[in-house]
């Protein structure tokens, strides 16, 4: 009589013969990726609530909440240029349930600019989609007395030190675009970190801080309110959004500095996951409705693959460690 236990190995031996599928070897990852997303998924921001980065995310957020019948959570962890928030996705479980909104900061900046990184930028991550591209604007508290980019260096020049500036927070576009200017202007003004473009802006609408660059999109609704001047734009053209501000370039030849953001995955995440992520993220951001909506907060939407993606973060990672070396800037 043929043992009970060896007939599963017989029936195993057998489906192998008639050359069927074995169904019960099959990895449990295959069909949980097939599934995905099976419960809640999070996008970590590394910067506070209300700030272009968070915005950002929320939007992209609530599309593929609806676009997959699953919830996409936004979680705000703030602290050392999205370092905090970067290092948790780092170490999270590539399970496809972890991701971040990714800024020039945690994707290329920040690398050069801290003594110490809590995680590897290039071995850490894996690119999934490119969302927006966005111009940072220079503006002034309204009690500043300059009301172009050539009267803001001349009052800076003649008080070394007394203005300061509010950056998102050390390394990001804000504080390394305003270096830059200082660099290429020849003044001196006081740094002043926060934890996200909402603290910042709040301080700077209240006269405690005197000017700072910031992304366009958390600053357009007080430069349109009148609660701060802007005095030019950090891309290489005039913004739509504020067609009669200048370019920084224009008065400063050369100058360009933009935010990007980005979804990335932490390294080992399942590649059906990525590319089923990235198409989703591609298919809503050539929505007329979304393209207007970003275009609205002064953002051009991207998509693309993740190998383009990738390829844009190497050129950009060049790009900001030269603007690093060039304006001095340090974290400890």
């Amino acid at each position: 009589m043929t043992s009970l236990l060896r007939i599963p190995r017989l029936l195993a031996g057998l489906t192998v013969a008639l050359g069927l599928p074995l169904i019960a070897g099959l990895p449990a990852t295959a069909h949980a990726q097939a599934d995905w997303p099976q419960k809640p998924v999070r996008i970590v921001v590394g910067f506070a609530p209300g700030g272009t980065t968070d915005i950002t995310a929320r939007i992209v957020a609530e599309q593929l909440s609806t676009a997959l019948k699953q919830t996409f959570v936004v979680e705000n962890k703030t602290g050392a240029g999205g370092n905090v928030a970067a290092t948790e996705v780092a170490r999270a479980a590539p399970d496809g349930y972890t991701f971040l909104m990714g800024t020039p900061g945690t994707q290329a900046i920040n690398q050069f600019l801290f003594a110490k990184m809590p995680y590897d930028t290039a071995k850490d991550f894996q690119p999934v989609s490119f969302v927006v591209r966005i111009p940072n604007v220079l503006m002034v508290h309204p009690s500043v007395p300059a009301r172009t980019i050539e009267e803001l260096i001349a009052l800076a020049r003649s008080k070394p030190g007394a203005l300061t500036y509010g950056s998102p927070g050390n390394g990001s576009t804000g504080q390394l675009s305003t270096e830059l200017f200082k660099t290429q202007a020849k003044i001196f003004v006081t740094h002043i970190p926060y934890r996200g473009s909402a603290p910042m802006l709040q301080d700077l609408m209240a006269g405690q801080i005197q000017m700072s660059i910031d992304n366009l999109p958390s600053a357009l609704p007080h430069i349109k309110s009148g609660k701060l001047r802007a005095l030019g734009v950090t891309s290489p053209a005039r913004s739509d959004q504020l067609p009669d501000v200048p370019t920084i370039a224009s008065v400063l030849p050369g100058f360009s500095a933009e935010s990007w953001f980005v979804l990335m995955a932490p390294a080992g995440t399942p590649r059906p996951i990525v590319d089923r992520l990235s198409a989703e993220v591609d298919r809503i951001l050539k929505r007329k409705e979304i393209v207007e909506r970003f275009k609205g907060l002064g953002a051009d939407v991207v998509g693309g693959t993740p190998e383009s993606l990738g390829r844009f973060i190497a050129d950009e990672t060049k790009k900001w460690q030269h603007v690093v070396k060039v304006s001095g800037a340090k974290v400890d």
